[in-house]
């Protein structure tokens, strides 16, 4: 038999090292040749690592999240033949070791019940309340128990019923069925006042939820169990951009609230009669305002090297769209978004969207925008303060639309209570590239283009 190495092979220009995402394989595995064994995701994508050879797996490179350099060995199979090296600079170092908090987590994983009080109790044998007495005795004391600070993983209720095996005296006799019984309901054993020989039975569970009926004592809900997650791939990618984002740029928040009562009855008005065009929703129309104004505030849409201390002002604006997804927030982008009507935005934010959601946004799609826009749609909240974007120095979240009522000048003059829908929009500006007073002149004319979707639409 024979052993090949897969050392990881250099998969995009200028790329030195990348993380494993995702193992599709484990030691022991058999593979065919073609077969996915490992994601790779480096700064730029997601890349699926596929055997060169058929055979059994008996090494990997470390676990999830770790970072391996290109030409680092990626798998070693058991193969037919002579021993073989993969195609990549054989002198490449070889695989790090598993860290040692790597270890510690599958030690974990393996023996999720270890501590568990419950089993513990449950093996415990009690004492017999009976034991040491003689006539015309009480019930014999109880022996010392030394007193032990109380472990960091239980409750206090749960300290004073774990048996001296697993650090806890059994102040209170009661067999397992009720001990567990009383964990489901949230009852501390030791307010149960038991009928006879000291021994907490169901009757007196029953007894106790009875008298305390009125008192809702059903627990609020159910404790669950600490755990640790890393945070690996497009989560750590998130992490570091959002800190780095926070770290070096000084943030300013500009919230105005709109009037967009007659931009939904518009919307309303154009979907009626979109046949089998996408649906309008409140972001094409956002973003055509956005594009109409940037002519007049090209400071919003630019990009900020601080390093090299240089804004650069685009011309067209690559709107990036901040979008949720099962791994994540993504960012793709709508190109050229000023040379698009309202129903190709709408087609674009489905496609975009969609592919972000499903994984199948391609890098271009995820890279380059100049200015980005955030919503949560109905879920919006009145008000939101974005984290920008770097190293674009704007980003733009319009929240959930509300009915209020308002004064409003009526036909003759007058000014008169109306239901109206309200929604606030929120900017966040770098603060070393855009003045308050830029941010505050864009939100006014923003203001007029959406409350007013005839000048809107004119274009």
């Amino acid at each position: 038999m024979g052993r090949y190495t897969f050392r990881l092979p250099d998969i995009g220009e200028g790329i030195a090292e990348a993380e494993i995402v995702a193992w599709h394989v484990k030691v022991g595995d058999m593979v065919e040749e073609d077969d996915r064994v490992a994601d790779m995701m480096t700064d730029k994508a997601t890349v699926e690592m596929e055997s060169p050879v058929s055979g059994k797996v008996i090494e990997v490179a470390g676990a999830e999240g770790d970072v391996i350099a290109i030409g680092s060995p990626l798998v070693v199979i058991e193969t037919e033949g002579e021993d073989e090296e993969g195609a990549s600079d054989p002198s490449a170092a070889t695989a790090p070791a598993p860290k040692a908090e790597v270890i510690a987590e599958r030690i974990e994983a393996e023996n999720p019940d270890a501590g568990d009080a419950d089993r513990a109790i449950q093996a415990d044998p009690e004492p017999s309340p009976l034991k040491g007495r003689g006539l015309g005795e009480g019930p014999a004391p109880r022996p010392a128990v030394e007193k032990k600070p109380l472990s960091p993983t239980l409750s206090p209720s749960e300290e004073r019923e774990v048996s001296p095996r697993t650090k806890v005296a059994a102040k209170v006799l009661a067999s397992p069925a009720v001990r567990k019984r009383a964990q489901d309901l949230g009852i501390d054993l030791g307010e149960v006042r038991p009928a006879e020989d000291g021994r907490v039975r169901h009757a007196d569970l029953d007894q106790f939820l009875a008298y305390n009926a009125a008192g809702g004592f059903q627990p609020a809900g159910r404790k669950g169990r600490d755990e640790q997650v890393r945070v690996i791939g497009l989560r750590r990618r998130i992490a570091e951009n959002m800190a780095a984002s926070k770290r070096n740029i000084p943030h300013f928040s500009y919230v105005e609230e709109y009037d967009v009562t007659m931009l939904e009855e518009a919307r309303a008005q154009l979907n009626a009669s979109r046949g089998d065009r996408p649906k309008l929703t409140m972001l094409p129309f956002l973003i055509t305002a956005i594009c109409r104004l940037i002519p007049e505030f090209p400071m919003l849409n630019a990009h900020y090297d601080d390093e090299a201390g240089v804004v650069t002002r685009y011309g067209a604006v690559h709107l990036g769209l901040a979008a949720q997804t099962p791994a994540g927030l993504m960012v793709p982008v709508i190109r050229d978004a000023q040379d698009r009507n309202l129903w190709q935005l709408a087609a674009e934010i489905g496609r975009l969207a969609q592919a972000a959601r499903d994984g199948s946004a391609k890098s271009a799609e995820l890279s380059g925008s100049t200015i980005t826009v955030t919503s949560l749609g109905p879920m919006g909240g009145v008000a939101t303060t974005p984290v920008i974007n770097r190293p674009e120095v704007a980003i733009i979240g319009p929240n959930r639309i509300v009915e209020r009522p308002m004064y409003v000048a009526g036909p003759d003059g007058h000014e008169r209570v109306e239901k109206r829908k309200l929604m606030n929009i929120s900017m966040s500006c770098d603060h070393r590239v855009v003045d308050g007073w830029d941010a505050a002149s864009f939100a006014q004319a923003l203001k007029k283009l959406i409350e007013a979707p005839a000048v809107l639409l004119a274009g």
